[in-house]
């Protein structure tokens, strides 16, 4: 269902502070221009924790309104509360979300029945779930046994696996009916082979053709292509993991004359001596 490379899109502020929603039109439309499946707003790299409900619910509305039905819109509305994931998913099925990206719950650290629980209870909405396994955030992984119990769920179709484990793609396609995205673009290709089908990706805010070339020579089988685009790509993947996602990203795009380089705190610029390296990675691979 969510086959193919999706951007894990940035959401762009202006020097006010505020979104900017003109800026953010504009990066989907250089998206969809040049070749992804599929966009996902306000997650990780969306600095999804500094937005409030408001703002949320708006940057989804407006990623559905741009993309037309054009790619699939996976929209980021997951919490460390069910009662607020479960609001904003309602808020994503009703304005005409494709699917929903659940991180799972993070501090608050659930037994694993708890979130076999809460993810059932966002499933329930009826709007396709992509489960997100990234522990190095949110202090909690999903086992495997319950991505297992969870695939039972009709609404549950996916998940993204950024815990750096190629190993688990493996798995879940031995032992459930689930797709597996990767959530680590060095990790793309790797967890591809073995039975992936594609990325939310970072890299593609920056190198959206590149990526989405990569990963459609993989789904079509021609691995040479897919190897010498994971090979030229490979030091981008690195790069923009400088810092902290969206940081590195975000001065990517800033470097590209895409957006003004805003973060809202506790998020901040990354140094010059960082960026001087992925300034000359940018120009190394033509993108500036």
């Amino acid at each position: 269902m969510f086959e193919g490379a999706h951007t894990a899109i940035v959401t762009p502020f202006n020097s006010g502070g505020g979104v900017d929603y003109d800026r953010f039109r504009d990066l989907i439309e250089f998206q969809i221009a040049n070749g992804v499946d599929g966009i996902v707003p306000v997650g990780t790299t969306g600095e999804s924790p500094t937005l409030d409900y408001e703002e949320h619910n708006k940057v989804i509305e407006v990623t559905v309104e741009a993309v037309a039905g054009r790619v699939k819109v996976i929209a980021g509305t997951g919490g460390n509360s069910t009662g607020e994931a479960i609001q904003l998913t309602e808020h994503a099925k009703e304005v005409g979300a494709d699917g929903s990206l659940q991180v799972t719950p993070y501090y608050n650290k659930p037994s694993q029945e708890g979130l076999i629980r809460h993810f059932t209870a966002v499933a329930d909405i009826g709007l396709p779930v992509v489960l997100y396994n990234i522990p190095g955030r949110t202090g909690r992984e999903i086992a495997l046994e319950t991505i297992v119990e969870l695939a039972k769920h009709p609404s549950i179709v996916a998940v993204k696996e950024a815990a750096g484990d190629v190993d688990r793609v493996s798995h879940h396609r031995r032992c459930c009916d689930i797709e597996v995205l990767s959530g680590d673009d060095s990790l793309t290709l790797p967890m591809m082979c073995v039975g992936g089908v594609g990325v939310i990706s970072v890299a593609t805010n920056v190198a959206p053709r590149a990526v989405s070339d990569m990963v459609h020579a993989a789904l079509g089988g021609r691995w040479d292509d897919a190897r010498a685009s994971h090979a030229r790509l490979h030091r981008l993947f690195s790069v923009l993991f400088l810092d902290t996602n969206p940081i590195p990203v975000k001065a990517a795009l800033a470097m590209m004359g895409r957006i003004e380089e805003n973060y809202r705190l506790p998020l901040c610029e990354m140094t010059e001596g960082k960026k001087q390296r992925l300034r000359e990675c940018l120009v190394e691979l033509g993108i500036l």
